[in-house]
This record gives C-alpha cells, sequence and structure tokens, in this order.
C-alpha cells in the first residue's frame, strides 16, 4: 500500500486487488474497538460523496470508502470487463485485502447492487445496513429510470442518451434534482465527479455499466430473499425527490424488515449533500445500537 497526502483524521490509501488499484479513504478513530461502516458510493461520483459524512463522524467510527473501478481515483487496466458482477468481485477483494470481517454497509444507489452482491456472498460480514436511495425493488423504479435500463446496444440511439446523462449539465441536475434547497449543494461534488468522468475511457466503461444495469433488476428477488432470511438491522434514509429511485422503494424494503428504521427527508437523490446534519446522527445511533446489540 502506498499513502498519499493525508487530511487530518482521514487516510487516502491505495490498495491492489486483482490488477486494480483500489483507491479509498480510511478514518483515522480515536480508539481502535469502534464501529466499521462500508461506504459504498453511487453513480456517477466515487468516495469523495462521503467526504463530509467522514468530517462528521470519522473521528468516532471507522468509515471506509473505496472507489470502484471506473470511478474516482482508482486505476483499472484497459482490458478490465465493467459489469455488477466485477465491481463486486473488486469490492469483495478489497474488504479481505483490509482483513475486514464485520462491519455495517452504506449501500446509496451503485452502492446497493455491489452491497447486495457482496451479502449474498459473506452474509456473516454484515452487521447492518444504511439503506440512502439504494434500490432493491421495481416499485421503486420511476419511469424513466425504467426507460433507461430497458436500453440495450441494440436500441436506437441508446449510446446517445446514455452518453447525455455523462455531461456536465446531467452530472449537476443529479446533485440538485429533487432538492428542496439547491443552494445548499455545494458545486465541488459535480465538478470532480464530471472530471473523473472525462477521463480516457471512463465514459466506455459507464456504457458498459449501463447496459449491464438490468442484471440488478433480475437480481432483486435474490436480495430480498437474503433480507427476509438474514434481518439485518436496517436505516433507511430517502431522498423523496429522487427522480431515479422513489419514495415507493424506500418503503417496499419494510416488506422484508419491518423493524427497519425509516426516514423520508425533502431532498433528491444525493440526501447527505443537503440533509447531512439530519442524517449523520441518525447513522451515529445506529451504529452505536447494533454494534451494542451484537457485543461488537
Amino acid at each position: 500500500m502506498m499513502a498519499l497526502a493525508t487530511l487530518p483524521g482521514t487516510v487516502h490509501r491505495f490498495v491492489d486487488v486483482d490488477g486494480v488499484r483500489v483507491f479509498y479513504r480510511d478514518s483515522q478513530p480515536q480508539r481502535a474497538d469502534v464501529p466499521v461502516l462500508l461506504l459504498l458510493h453511487g453513480f456517477p461520483s466515487g468516495s469523495h460523496q462521503f467526504r463530509r459524512l467522514i468530517d462528521v463522524l470519522g473521528a468516532r467510527y471507522r468509515l471506509i470508502a473505496p472507489d470502484y473501478p471506473g470511478f474516482g481515483n482508482t486505476e483499472t487496466p484497459p482490458d478490465f470487463g465493467y459489469s455488477f458482477d466485477r465491481l463486486a468481485d473488486i469490492t469483495e477483494g478489497f474488504v479481505q485485502a483490509l482483513g475486514l470481517t464485520r462491519f455495517a454497509m452504506y449501500v446509496f444507489d451503485f452502492g446497493a447492487p455491489v452491497g447486495f452482491r457482496l451479502a449474498l456472498r459473506h452474509p456473516e460480514w454484515i452487521a447492518g445496513l444504511v439503506v440512502q436511495n439504494g434500490n432493491a425493488y421495481t416499485e421503486g423504479l420511476s419511469p424513466a429510470a425504467r426507460e433507461f435500463i430497458a436500453l440495450t446496444p441494440q436500441t436506437p440511439g441508446a449510446e446517445q442518451t446514455i452518453r447525455e446523462l455523462l455531461t456536465l449539465p446531467a452530472t449537476r441536475g443529479q446533485y440538485q434534482g429533487g432538492s428542496s434547497e439547491p443552494e445548499l449543494t455545494a458545486p465541488d461534488g459535480w465538478l470532480l465527479d464530471q472530471y473523473f468522468l472525462d477521463l480516457p475511457g471512463r465514459k466506455e466503461a459507464q456504457l458498459a455499466l449501463a447496459y449491464d444495469y438490468r442484471s440488478n433488476v433480475a437480481a432483486y428477488p435474490g436480495w430480498q430473499a437474503w433480507l427476509r432470511e438474514h434481518t439485518p438491522p436496517t436505516l433507511i434514509t430517502w431522498g423523496t425527490g429522487d427522480p431515479f429511485f422513489t419514495e415507493a422503494g424506500a418503503r417496499a424494503y419494510l416488506r422484508d424488515l419491518p423493524d427497519a428504521a425509516l426516514h423520508l427527508f425533502d431532498t433528491g437523490h444525493f440526501a447527505l449533500e443537503e440533509k447531512l446534519p439530519e442524517i449523520a446522527p441518525l447513522i451515529a445511533g445506529f451504529l452505536d445500537r447494533i454494534w451494542s446489540s451484537t457485543g461488537r
């Protein structure tokens, strides 16, 4: 591993996993025996989307946020084949490389298909779930999301439609769409996302993942069965203005996890950008409860 320049309280490192140099952020809590939260980012972002949450909670808990292949600072070989299975493979290897054996998992957007694949492979790893606009139910898909997921390489105009989602106006819209107070969302996030999207090969990676998204919808029944079988402690925080993943998707979790805590917020897809002061204490209380109840 090679350490980069660090901000106080957080280290920024690379670890090699199956030919991929995975970049990650790792908070440095004041004690070693603290809850661990694996932060799985969404599209089109990276681990930097959690920087403020890490600043707020990182001294009290160990927060770990990797960049997937094709995102952020992670370096991927030219022949890497992009699919959600492969993102999960690399994330699984990342967890093993860090020696993590028990942690709570924050799943947001793309983090849900990556995280649920990990959960099915290693249920013993999962101490609890924080679900933030991470969809696992068909009723949570908006009409726009359904249309997008239906695109295939054979669909006329499909590539242009996907590429339009990879432009700066669309990236900005991901952050501000559905927000109750857009001025509370700093431009840093969408500008950094766009920088990474514009790197060589990144748009092609996103095309491959867009066409593969249908594999996640096909996997929903298996994820739901896992939830019913293992009933992990779960905190759901959801931006109800999300143009892709609707409030119905948040409420659907309660069918399989009736004891989950559901909190709805008047904001959009990137709920932490606007509602961090409300969401961070919920996460802290949740981590304290599940570690206390499991004796960790």
